[in-house]
């Protein structure tokens, strides 16, 4: 996957007039390096964001120079939600890295489970925190439920299917779960209460009831003798 990049001259506002020209303004940084910022086809990056993601490594060409870069910071325009610049990250081949790795569920049409409306697929987990060389990061965690049969059932971070001897999740046990198949439906469950505990609840309040209404008057009857002793 390759995108062609130039330097940019124009920062700020001017780089309004860029994007009316439909080139996306991005800079590229690595750590030991000054920034760089350039400007490219903003077309052939949203090409090439959609099957890279963040994951994957792009071949960012600048005036003919090579540079390989994962995507790392993509702003978005809030109404259009259109990209309106780019971080890209020069990456060391041979140094590791942490990525976020999405959760990708496939399958859901499948099961017969959630075809009936019994269940529905909760996904727990998005992204999964890894650590690996560039060019070991896979993609995405692919989930397939179409093989989970029972409501309840979950596969977790020690199900995922991943080369544990290049990658390592982070943050993680192995317990936690990811997706989980739930109940469609979540039945409100009452707490039974019997008969006596009914009867002794009516006589509480009825008992606190009458308490406070003694009170009351008896307080009453007070203020009344108060009265009178001060006329």
């Amino acid at each position: 996957m390759e995108l062609i990049a130039q330097k940019r001259e124009k920062f700020g506002k001017k780089t309004n007039s860029l994007r009316k020209q439909r080139q996306l303004p991005a800079v590229m940084f690595a750590k030991g390096i000054d920034s760089v910022s350039i400007t490219l086809d903003h077309n052939s990056f949203v090409k090439i964001f959609n099957e890279a993601g963040e994951t994957s490594l792009v071949d960012l060409v600048i005036d003919g120079k090579n540079e390989k870069v994962l995507v790392k910071d993509v702003q978005l325009d809030p109404v259009s939600m259109s990209p309106i610049h780019v971080g890209f990250h020069k990456v060391n081949l041979k140094e590791k890295i942490t990525a976020e790795i999405p959760v990708e569920v496939i399958g859901e049409e499948e099961n017969e489970l959630v075809k009936s409306g019994q269940a529905l697929v909760l996904v727990l987990l998005n992204e999964i925190a890894v650590e690996a060389l560039p060019t070991d990061f896979p993609s995405a965690f692919v989930i397939d439920v179409s093989k989970i049969t029972e409501v309840g059932e979950a596969v977790t971070v020690g199900d995922l299917q991943y080369d544990r001897e290049k990658v390592e999740v982070l943050d993680y046990d192995d317990d936690e779960q990811v997706v989980k198949l739930d109940y469609a439906v979540m039945a409100e469950v009452e707490e039974e209460v019997s008969e006596e505990e009914a009867i002794e609840g009516i006589e509480a309040t009825e008992e606190a009831e009458k308490t406070e209404e003694d009170e009351a008057g008896a307080e009453g009857g007070d203020k009344g003798k108060d009265k009178g002793k001060e006329e």
